[in-house]
């Protein structure tokens, strides 16, 4: 019972416990105008029964766009502890800085601060750079490329703590599908070498489906997965999600 319990939890859980890449590209709101945008989101449970169950979850995104700057601010936070284990432990703040150069080319700024015990990832923070073209642009079909440059400063949780300080190349291709004005389907894939050792990559995809419930409210359906070559010391190569979720659009 308590394992079906946590499966019927986790479904609505927004938040990815193994996750170490932001997919900023499921965040981007596509929209013609100018101004201010964004969605938030926060549930809570608590559950007793032959254990308890606790769950919390937040996420909040901000967007301001005029006609040749982009501004994204995201920020998400993930808790889901049963029988005294914390199942779940994450949380990341993102701020991404978008210029248009041109009628293909935009120039990106990030930075990322990131905490996610599960995966012993006791900080992370990241700063980067780079190009991002758009390929094709049209009312049912995106497609964008990008190859960014980036600082990378982790410390993982074991004792002694370990503290990686890298650079790293982050190159993505990403595509959304809009078939009709009230569905949406946006896919993106990452390759993250580490410039010095390549054998050192992360290989991500993420595929979200939006479907529109109203004028303001959406249910979300996610798909994570992540391959990481060389992980936190103790944690698997291999991390994959299912979620499904709400979001209130203003």
């Amino acid at each position: 019972m308590i394992r079906c319990l946590l499966a019927a939890l986790l479904l609505f859980v927004r938040a990815n416990g193994n996750s170490q890449i932001i997919n900023i590209e499921n965040a981007r709101m596509h929209s013609d105008t100018v101004g201010w945008m964004g969605n938030a989101g926060a549930s809570l449970a608590v559950t007793k029964n032959a254990a308890a169950v606790f769950l919390a979850n937040a996420q909040a995104h901000l967007q301001y766009k005029t006609k040749k700057d982009l501004y994204l601010i995201l920020g998400n936070y993930g808790f889901l502890k049963a029988r005294g284990d914390n199942l779940i432990d994450n949380s990341f703040f993102h701020f991404r800085y978008n210029r248009k150069l041109s009628s293909i080319l935009r120039w990106e700024l990030f930075t990322q601060l990131q905490k996610n015990l599960i995966t012993k990832i006791d900080y992370r923070f990241l700063v980067g750079t780079g190009p991002r073209f758009k390929l094709a642009d049209s009312k049912k079909f995106k497609l964008y490329i990008a190859t960014l440059l980036m600082y990378e400063k982790e410390r993982e949780t074991a004792q002694p703590p370990i503290i990686h300080n890298n650079i790293r190349n982050s190159s993505y291709i990403s595509f959304s599908l809009m078939p009709n004005e009230q569905t949406e389907i946006v896919s993106t894939s990452f390759y993250q070498p580490l410039l010095n050792s390549l054998q050192d990559y992360r290989l991500l995809n993420q595929t979200k489906l939006k479907v529109k419930a109203g004028k303001r409210f959406s249910i979300s359906v996610n798909y994570n997965y992540l391959f990481d070559n060389a992980p936190a010391t103790g944690t698997p190569k291999t991390n994959y999600t299912f979620s499904t979720g709400f979001d209130y659009d203003f």
